[in-house]
């Protein structure tokens, strides 16, 4: 994966998942969790960044990115969830602070709300979080994710490419497009990029959603101000929903804050991070 690559892992139920750290080993623990269908790799130029001032742990969720991947795994939210709370007692970490962006959001809020994680700050990044959710495009392929999943691999790799592609505002730049499509490629990658939509469902945000208002640590929520996925009037609606949580628009970025604003979003996050 060019010069961004995960050494470590860890066997779980939902199967191998990779991870890394970056900084000093005694710096404040931050955590960095991806959404879909990306990878860590969306943390690329944010992590070292942070990895100044912290020790930054990043990890591909179960059957994305260099983890494993396979049939019949579970790589719902819900398992996701557990996966995390599972990595962060294998790291040792008590209360780290957390920043999440899209799944990774529900993710780190179901781990937080439902699972006992405790952390000692947490950003959101336009995270899936509240009802409704699923674009056209994402429904469609969820209702008939066995027909999709026979699709001849040069016209996956397209839909995968342009269906990337539109979570960014600016453009991403060749090698990031290639390096966030090419785990969804080979017979493998494309059963699992199938996998995780067929299992996407509103109901893990609907078990989450009325329990926001008990959240009880300092949260931001940061949210791309061009975001076409999910709207910024979410990003208003979810911080009034969490108690003293600031909103913090990100102009000229669209859903892939993290590559298309990894300047304004590091500054956004050190200022909270420092705070």
């Amino acid at each position: 994966m060019g010069d961004w690559s995960l050494r470590e892992s860890l066997d779980t139920a939902s199967g191998t998942v990779r991870w890394d750290r970056l900084g000093d080993p005694g710096g404040e623990p931050v955590v960095l969790l991806h959404g879909t269908p990306f990878s860590s790799y969306v943390w690329h130029e944010i992590a070292p960044a942070l990895a100044a001032g912290h020790r930054v742990h990043v990890w591909d969720m179960a059957g994305y990115g260099t983890s494993g991947m396979y049939p019949g795994q579970d790589v719902s939210l819900g398992a996701q969830g557990e996966v995390f709370t599972e990595l962060l007692a294998h790291w040792g970490l008590r209360e780290p602070s957390v920043v999440a962006h899209d799944f990774g959001g529900c993710v780190a809020l179901r781990a937080h709300l439902l699972h006992g994680a405790r952390y000692r700050r947490l950003a959101l990044v336009d995270p899936v979080a509240l009802e409704p959710w699923g674009s056209p495009f994402f429904r469609l392929v969820a209702e008939h994710s066995h027909v999709f999943e026979q699709l001849p691999a040069p016209l996956h790799e397209a839909l995968v490419r342009e269906y990337v592609t539109s979570a960014s505002h600016l453009g991403l730049r060749p090698a990031a497009l290639e390096e966030l499509v090419r785990p969804w490629t080979g017979e493998r990658g494309q059963a699992a990029f199938y996998r995780q939509i067929a299992q996407a469902d509103q109901r893990y945000t609907d078990d989450i959603q009325p329990l926001y208002p008990t959240i009880d640590l300092p949260v931001t929520v940061c949210w791309g101000t061009e975001d076409t996925w999910i709207p910024f009037a979410k990003g208003q609606e979810l911080a009034g929903l969490i108690p003293g949580a600031r909103l913090v628009p990100v102009p000229e970025a669209g859903h892939l804050v993290p590559l298309d604003a990894p300047a304004r979003l590091t500054s956004a996050l050190l200022a909270f991070l420092g705070g």
